[in-house]
């Protein structure tokens, strides 16, 4: 069994910087494919950005944003820069027991097996 506990989001105007954290407990984040994901009011959860041997990104958010991780805090971060209103969310971290290589398969949300409670993230114009 795995924990995820998001963090770091909040109110940042558009063109700011935020970066969010995912705790997890249990097994290392190293052997896990983990994703982002966010849902904004009225739409459906939409993948952003994951990392397993490689990263993977949203097109709505490359470039502007960057995923990565630390082993020895078993946490994986979401650098979010040049922020637009529509990035306007709850973003969820999500961990998959397989280890995925593919875009198909990172992107696909029902490939998760653990979600974080996720964390609210207002860009305001």
């Amino acid at each position: 069994q795995v924990q995820l506990v998001e963090s770091g989001g909040g109110l940042v105007q558009a063109g700011g910087s935020q970066r969010l954290s995912c705790a997890a407990s249990g097994r290392t984040v190293s052997s896990y494919t983990m994703g982002w994901f966010r849902q904004a009011p009225g739409k459906e959860r939409e993948f952003v950005a994951a990392i397993s041997w490689n990263t993977f990104y949203a097109d709505s958010v490359k470039g502007r944003f960057t995923i990565s991780r630390d082993n020895a805090k078993n946490t994986v971060y979401l650098q979010m820069n040049s922020l637009k209103p529509e990035d306007t969310a709850v973003y969820n971290c999500a961990a998959a027991n397989d280890y995925y290589t593919l875009t198909y398969y990172v992107r696909d949300s029902g490939r998760y097996d653990y979600w974080g409670q996720g964390t609210q993230v207002t860009v305001s114009s």
